[in-house]
């Protein structure tokens, strides 16, 4: 939806498209949520590039702190788990809050956008809400070309996803892991904060309602 948005800031006044249209483009993406909802999200994003612009040419300031709510991180990992007798290889999804460092982890049996969608579901209910944006790395799932700084072309399944939550996703570097070291530590740590002490289930879902408990526990 930004991406729209910044293409169409760029066109003459006759050029613009309207974001009724932008609107029932994100209906025929999957998009359920309301027109007003859109509409919203567009005000608020032009009003921050208002304040940008108005800024610009103040100095480079790079926050050492976020505001609750502004934003989280998102990163997978591979770990064993113990399911029906078997232990069974699992991609792990992982959410971390920047501010509180809340989080919530999520075993899948593969990465596909069908698990990625299902990661953020759960993680927003178990969190309590959605940040404004999201930190990524350049998955697959996500991004179908990198581009040159922080330019990324996003396959369309992701975008629908985004805009159905309407959040902005920011993405890291190529190989620049510490852009979002928050969850990156989260990895490492639930190695040892969790799946060392992963108990035998008879289900991945048993297993996920296990590991939604530890993790609401290690806040």
């Amino acid at each position: 939806m930004t991406a729209w948005l910044k293409r169409e800031a760029g066109r003459s006044r006759k050029q613009k498209g309207t974001l009724r249209q932008l609107y029932l483009d994100l209906v025929a993406l999957g998009y359920d949520g309301s027109y007003n909802r859109v509409a919203a999200f567009a005000k608020v994003w032009r009003a921050e590039c208002q304040r940008l612009q108005q800024t610009s040419g103040r100095g480079t300031f790079v926050p050492l702190t976020l505001a609750p709510g502004e934003a989280f991180q998102f990163d997978w990992s591979e770990d064993d788990a113990v399911i029906g007798g078997m232990r069974v290889e699992q991609q792990v999804a992982h959410t971390k809050l920047s501010y509180s460092r809340a989080f919530i982890i999520r075993a899948y049996r593969i990465q596909t956008h069908q698990m990625l969608f299902d990661a953020h579901n759960h993680a927003f209910r178990v969190l309590g809400g959605v940040p404004r944006r999201g930190i990524y790395d350049n998955m697959r799932t996500a991004v179908d070309k990198v581009g040159r700084g922080k330019a990324r072309i996003t396959n369309l399944r992701f975008q629908a996803m985004t805009c159905h939550f309407l959040f902005e996703p920011e993405f890291c570097h190529p190989a620049a892991g510490w852009e979002k070291g928050q969850v990156e530590k989260n990895v490492q740590d639930a190695r040892h904060r969790l799946w060392q002490t992963a108990p035998a289930t008879e289900s991945l879902s048993a297993l996920n309602d296990w590991l939604e408990d530890r993790c609401r526990a290690l806040w």
